[in-house]
């Protein structure tokens, strides 16, 4: 049997999160998979273990010590992974390390997983030095830290082939071995109907029509082109409100916003918060009349494939990630002036038939390639040999 160690997700039974939903999907899949048991890192406040999908989940406990938490639990996740390995006697373990964080302390560990036989695979996740919430220390850190996980790495596992040709361009003199597998998407349909309860006190709650609105969804940041969005969307002649799940709160960011754009002023512009309800955020997905995707640093993003495979007409920022995933299924647009704004008055002309199509092809790059069962699929491939 092989036990892989997963580390770097914030555990399961997952809430929210691209690392967490993947972790779910991943165990959930395989639970009844004898050749394979999965043993999963927990944030916890006290020290537990516990099954969940079949899975050996143990609780790590951390100190809330501001940014280097997430150091700190990778740390003590590997160190616990080892001694568990160690101490059961386990033959040709793996530990999958997710993000790039603790990079300056992992030569001390591979020395030890070496001796006794454990292979270290990396995600790299997407370019978290380039993240814009990030100092420049910080951003030094991130970039340090990531060379030296690649160079310490048995596998790179990348979830989109741009990453992967990142990953060998920049780090040539490791010759890192890689393979690319995608992130997944849910195709099943919201359970909700369009009549139910729940969606409708949403749209009553935060005065949106079904059909009647573009929709973002993704975290508050800078580099997920919120201010683009924003500004061309109030540039634009639409009479469709805009609608932004996020975890927007009244910060600098969110104040700098306001005063660039002044969208307060446009009651057009909607933040309703988050959505944390699966059918729900499905069936608000389902009735956008598009989806609008700005996300400019990463790999393979959550919140786009679940867009492609619920909403017929989607409009992405257009840099290589984006356009690797959604291909001739969406429609793409710029930074410049009045580039976003004039593509969303062309959008409200379109006709059914060809939202229709742009919808149907969307979802079968979906069904194609970033299927769970696909990509666990490929993992299962992966981790057996």
């Amino acid at each position: 049997m092989k036990n892989i160690f997963i580390i770097g997700c914030k555990g399961i039974p997952s809430n929210y999160g691209g690392y967490e939903t993947f972790v779910e999907n991943l165990t959930f899949y395989e639970k009844s998979n004898d050749n394979i048991k999965y043993h999963v890192a927990c944030i916890g406040n006290y020290e537990r273990e516990y099954e969940h999908n079949g899975a050996r989940c143990f609780n790590v406990k951390i100190p809330n010590i501001g940014p280097a938490k997430a150091i700190v639990y990778d740390l003590r996740a590997i160190k616990k992974s080892i001694e568990y390995i160690i101490e059961n006697k386990i033959e040709d373990a793996i530990i999958y390390i997710l993000a790039c964080r603790i990079g300056p302390f992992l030569h001390h560990y591979k020395k030890i997983m070496k001796k006794y036989g454990i292979l270290l695979y990396v995600n790299p996740d997407g370019h978290e030095w380039l993240r814009a919430k990030w100092s420049k220390p910080v951003k030094k850190y991130w970039k340090f830290s990531e060379r030296l996980m690649i160079k310490e790495s048995d596998l790179v596992i990348c979830d989109s082939k741009n990453i992967e040709k990142y990953i060998l361009k920049s780090y040539s003199k490791y010759n890192p071995k890689t393979v690319f597998i995608a992130y997944g998407a849910d195709l099943e349909k919201s359970k909700l109907s369009n009549d139910s309860k729940e969606l409708n006190e949403w749209y009553n709650e935060k005065n949106v029509k079904s059909g009647n609105y573009y929709l973002v969804v993704g975290r508050f940041v800078p580099e997920n082109n919120y201010k683009t969005m924003i500004s061309e969307f109030m540039k634009s002649n639409t009479k469709k409100d805009l609608v932004l799940i996020t975890n927007v709160e009244k910060n600098k960011f969110y104040e700098q916003l306001r005063l660039e754009t002044g969208f307060e002023k446009d009651s057009r512009i909607k933040f309703v918060g988050t959505v944390y309800e699966k059918e729900l955020i499905k069936k608000i997905r389902e009735n956008a009349y598009a989806y609008l995707h700005g996300h400019a640093v990463g790999g393979t993003n959550p919140s786009l494939i679940e867009a492609l495979a619920t909403t017929d007409l989607n409009l992405l920022y257009d840099v290589g990630f984006n356009k690797e995933v959604a291909e001739n299924g969406a429609l793409y647009w710029s930074l410049d002036n009045m580039n976003l704004a004039n593509l969303i008055n062309e959008c409200d002309k379109l006709k059914d038939n060809k939202i229709k199509e742009l919808g149907e092809i969307a979802k079968n790059r979906v069904i194609q390639e970033y299927t769970w069962s696909k990509i666990v699929g490929d993992y299962k491939k992966l981790f057996l040999g």
